[in-house]
């Protein structure tokens, strides 16, 4: 429709839908004939009616703020923060409402994705219903989630268990309390093997200062991986299932080449990724003052 800039929303289905709106009302019907996930789609919007408002009142406010008029930037700041608030309270609370419905996906992926941390966002998907969970939609924001762990920042790290060299189980989570650097390596990568002593020496000067590390092998020869371990003085905790590339914290962690590490902090989340060399020294050095 001309001068409308947002889409009335519904879900195709097996029956026909029927909704009746008007160009004062748009995209709110006045009449919707469908599917469930249809008429979800249509509370949606009308929740979200007076948000649409108040953003395009604050986005007419922005454009007459002088650059130069700092207090008039702050308290539009203090403005803009209480709307993302309410857009957050609103869409919580429609999902709570409605764990069935795949309005709540496109809640998820289009009002919260930005306003939420990766742990809360992945929280509220986790609580809807595993048809909604299942379905096209949910495989986005299952895809979504995915590239967080395989590329974010401030994630949770999913846990993880696998043999050590000594044929224990060892958790990622028996780890909590601590910095911890999961360190993905093989005996035949020449980088990593380049990359270690860099890894030995910042094991040796900052492992009494609640640090430690979790070496990932995708080795698939034993010998080959232990010998490695001793040839370059790798003095922690070593893990590997002996499958090379098909190792299952790889996988579950998208890794894709070698050497690959994040920095998981005493909380469980995800703080840095692939330091190398110098900069796996500074960023310990600023953590661990």
């Amino acid at each position: 429709m001309k001068d409308v800039s947002y889409p009335m929303l519904f879900v195709t289905g097996n029956e026909p839908i029927h909704l009746v709106t008007a160009m004062a009302t748009f995209p709110i019907a006045s009449s919707v004939k469908g599917n469930e996930n249809t008429q979800a789609m249509q509370q949606y919007q009308k929740a979200f009616e007076p948000l649409i408002k108040k953003a395009q009142e604050l986005n007419a406010e922005a454009k007459n703020i002088n650059p130069e008029d700092e207090p008039g930037k702050n308290a539009f700041r203090k403005k803009a923060d209480v709307f993302s608030k309410d857009v957050v309270s609103t869409g919580k609370e429609f999902i709570k409402t409605h764990p069935k419905a795949i309005a709540s996906i496109w809640m998820l992926m289009n009002e919260l994705r930005s306003r939420l941390e990766p742990d809360e966002f992945q929280q509220l998907f986790s609580s809807l219903d595993k048809s909604v969970q299942a379905s096209q939609y949910g495989e986005s924001v299952t895809a979504y989630i995915k590239s967080l762990r395989a590329n974010g920042v401030n994630v949770p790290a999913d846990d993880f268990s696998q043999q050590d060299t000594k044929g224990q189980q060892v958790k990622l989570s028996s780890f909590r309390g601590k910095y911890v650097l999961v360190d993905f390596w093989a005996s035949w990568c020449g980088p990593c093997r380049q990359e270690n002593p860099n890894v030995v020496k910042a094991y040796n000067k900052y492992k009494g200062k609640n640090f430690t590390i979790l070496g990932v092998s995708l080795d698939d020869n034993r010998e080959r991986w232990l010998q490695a371990i001793n040839h370059d003085g790798l003095a922690w905790t070593q893990v590997s299932d002996l499958r090379g590339w098909g190792n299952e914290v790889a996988v579950q962690y998208g890794i894709q080449s070698i050497p690959s590490n994040f920095l998981v902090d005493p909380a469980g989340k995800i703080v840095a990724r692939n330091l190398r060399g110098e900069e796996l020294e500074a960023k310990l050095e600023e953590l661990l003052k």
